[in-house]
């Protein structure tokens, strides 16, 4: 280079120097004849131009092309050699893996329903109770009290229904006496045999008899209601008895246990136990917006435990969120799987492998082919004639080895392996033969 550019130096020298023998002749004729221009004065502008032009056009193209043929030729050497590797376009069927949290598919707290002293306990944390199993036993010597009080107000009450009822049969009578005797006065006041003051007398008495007998028989359906109330209060305590037992609500095992014999409870507020059921655990994960439209309730799944090397869990996606949350942009899925022998815990952290349909699958190329410039991610494409441009690039997933193309390439175009200072944009390279592959011997 430093050769062919000391040649192009000392052309522009002698023409710099004939100029300038030019100009001088052009003085000496000026000075005998200053009439005006001349053809040697003509002549010297045209060399002036000729010679700018060619210092501000040919020599600086001259230079670049100089570049150009040392950085592709060196010491003689061919042209840099370069590994490429074609964008292709991904798998139609792409392996998410997503984190997700193990939960038990039912879990409930089992509070007081009595208050009392814990009698017994009969349960511990890790124990695999079955649905009915007695827990614990509360002791509340109060309850038999309000009980015991409960049953004589029934007694009291069926006792009064007994009185209501005796009242109401000699109302009864009365009432009956008073119609006979209100016919037997009518009767006599017709003949004249009596007054009919007297007759009117006898006829209020049957009348006040009658309202009499109404009263009484509201008064017994007021004294069955006492007692029907007092026999629901007796019920409600008796219910409130059977709750000193407590007992699993369904088959599980018990994840919490806050009580001990002695411990005073209270009723409502008090957390006894929480007891999982663990035969099926459920996941949730979130799935990314751009797959959010390929998860569908029926896939399969299948969940690996980062403490549990080698083994693989079964899975389906049972439901979806089906809306995105508005700040991760996420669609929360529920994968459950089948944890019979109890493998699975609540709490757990799982990867859940979701075999997710792409419609129109990215390209993708070798995550060594990319560089990252001012102007964004760029690729080194090697066109037709070996000549290397650089593309800018939209990139999408990253698999580390791989990284997902949105756009900026076509599929089939050769990216340079990793690129170095030597490759530059526009210069041309020499694509290196790949390998064959070894037959084992």
């Amino acid at each position: 280079m430093n050769q062919a550019q000391n040649v192009v130096e000392e052309q522009l020298r002698a023409e710099i120097d004939k100029l300038r023998r030019l100009l001088e002749e052009e003085k000496k004729h000026s000075q005998k004849s200053p009439s005006g221009w001349t053809g040697v004065t003509v002549l010297v502008l045209l060399l002036a131009l000729g010679v700018a032009g060619y210092y501000f056009g040919y020599l600086p193209r001259q230079k670049r092309e100089m570049v150009l043929a040392a950085e592709s030729v060196t010491n003689g050497e061919a042209l840099p050699v370069v590994t490429v590797a074609p964008a292709v376009r991904s798998a139609s069927t792409a392996n998410l893996v997503l984190p997700g949290n193990i939960q038990a598919v039912t879990e409930a707290p089992v509070l007081a329903r009595a208050s009392g002293y814990i009698k017994k306990r009969y349960a511990d944390i890790g124990d695999r109770v079955k649905s009915g199993q007695v827990l614990a036993e509360i002791e509340a010597p109060e309850l038999d009290q309000q009980i015991r009080q409960a049953s004589a107000a029934i007694e009291q009450s069926n006792a009064a229904v007994q009185q209501a009822q005796a009242n109401l049969e000699q109302g009864h009578s009365n009432e009956n006496l008073a119609r006979v005797t209100k016919d037997r006065f009518q009767k006599l006041s017709e003949k004249g045999v009596i007054s009919k003051q007297d007759n009117d007398t006898y006829q209020s008495q049957w009348q006040a008899q009658t309202a009499n007998v109404q009263a009484l028989e509201k008064a017994v359906n007021a004294a069955k209601s006492n007692t029907a109330a007092a026999e629901a209060n007796l019920a409600r305590l008796n219910d409130l008895k059977s709750y000193l037992t407590v007992r699993a609500p369904f088959d599980g095992v018990i994840t919490v246990r806050n009580i001990d014999d002695g411990v005073l409870v209270n009723e409502g507020n008090t957390l006894l136990y929480r007891i999982a059921q663990t035969d099926r655990m459920r996941t949730y994960l979130s799935v990314p917006q751009a797959d959010a439209d390929s998860v569908r309730v029926g896939q399969r799944a299948t969940l690996t435990i980062p403490d549990l090397p080698g083994r693989k869990f079964p899975g389906t996606v049972t439901r979806t969120s089906n809306a995105l949350d508005s700040v991760t942009r996420t669609l929360l899925t529920e994968v459950q799987v089948a944890n019979d022998n109890g493998t699975l815990l609540p709490g757990m952290y799982a990867q859940v492998d979701l075999s997710v349909p792409r419609k129109d699958p990215p390209l993708a190329i070798p995550g060594d082919t990319m560089i990252v410039r001012a102007n964004g991610p760029q690729v080194a494409v090697v066109k037709q004639d070996n000549s290397v441009h650089y593309q800018t690039v939209q990139i999408g997933r990253d698999f580390g080895d791989k990284l997902e193309v949105l756009g900026g390439l076509k599929e089939g175009d050769q990216l340079v392996v990793n690129p170095g200072d030597a490759v530059r944009e526009g210069i041309t390279v020499k694509i290196a033969a790949k390998e064959k592959p070894h037959d084992g011997k």
